[in-house]
């Protein structure tokens, strides 16, 4: 098929190799516009960016898909179809409808449950235990279109969200693939979302990084998985603000927030709290028994 890629980070890449493996014409990449990254600030193009340019794709950096001019340069490519995953600009109706077979969306998770910007990171802090990738026909909707094929049952259990992102984005690739022979058979058939069961997942803001100790144990542990490992959560403690990328429940009644031993056991609104995994401003991630050895924080103290 002929196809434009849209898509910018790492969880887009499995998907653009396994179309660019398996023979599609790959006729043009859109991506957002390189950003400044690392010590230097230098401006850095997207994994997909880069994957495209080492391959001799041709690649698109628009600001927006709103203006007449870039709408005309996207229907001039006269693909079959847009393939989109995580591109992260809205797609106007002009350019939803461009091609004969429209714009598809890989999107993970169990739609009509977590549509929007974090599905990975609000199923991990939900506690959700399963979770789906979803190839979805794109409509002007946001995550609202018909499913053309879901492939649910992958297990959460223990992971945090960079795992997951990690598991799903693999998997995505072979989907992706798996939905494109379904299009050109036509034994793809959409089917409309149910109205149940709809949930929104929100852009993670900062403010819900910070970790309430009046929550249960559960709860606060889910949202260290959830956010790990970025932007992750975070307490505060003698004015640092030192970041929990894993932890394990435990037992424990104290008023919240309470430093219960030496091995820094918090404890919760329910239940207590171990981190496991930490990282103090401007140091590397450690082991909090690694951490403690140079920066001991006693029982009794409390935290924020």
């Amino acid at each position: 098929m002929k196809i434009v890629f849209m898509g910018t980070p790492n969880f887009a890449l499995p998907s653009l190799k396994a179309l660019y493996s398996a023979g599609h014409d790959i006729v043009a990449v859109y991506s957002q516009p390189p950003r400044p990254a690392g010590r230097g600030q230098k401006e850095t193009p997207s994994p997909v960016h880069a994957f495209a340019l080492e391959h001799h794709i041709p690649v698109f950096t628009p600001v927006s898909l709103k203006s007449p001019e870039v709408q005309a340069e996207f229907a001039a490519h006269k693909a079959d179809l847009a393939v989109v995953a995580a591109y992260g600009l809205l797609l106007p109706k002009v350019v939803l409808e461009a091609y004969r077979l429209g714009c598809i969306n890989v999107h993970p998770s169990l739609l009509p449950r977590w549509r929007g910007a974090a599905p990975i990171q609000r199923t991990v802090m939900a506690g959700d235990t399963t979770t789906a990738i979803c190839i979805m026909q794109m409509d002007e909707g946001l995550d609202t279109g018909d499913i053309l094929l879901m492939k649910d049952g992958y297990r959460v259990d223990a992971m945090d969200a960079g795992a997951l992102h990690d598991m799903l984005s693999d998997a995505a690739g072979s989907i992706v693939l798996q939905a494109l022979e379904g299009l050109k058979h036509g034994i793809c058939k959409p089917r409309k979302q149910s109205a149940e069961g709809v949930t929104y997942a929100k852009k993670i803001t900062k403010e819900e990084c910070l970790i309430d100790w009046s929550g249960s144990a559960h709860t606060i542990h889910n949202q260290i998985r959830g956010l790990s490992p970025s932007p992750a959560a975070y307490f505060v403690y003698n004015g640092e603000h030192i970041k929990i990328f894993k932890s394990r429940v435990a037992e424990g009644s104290a008023a919240a927030g309470t430093v219960m031993d030496n091995q820094l056991g918090i404890a919760c609104g329910q239940g207590a709290l171990i981190p496991l995994e930490i990282q103090r401003p401007n140091k590397k991630r450690m082991s909090v028994s690694d951490m403690l050895k140079g920066y001991p924080i006693p029982a009794g103290m409390v935290v924020g």
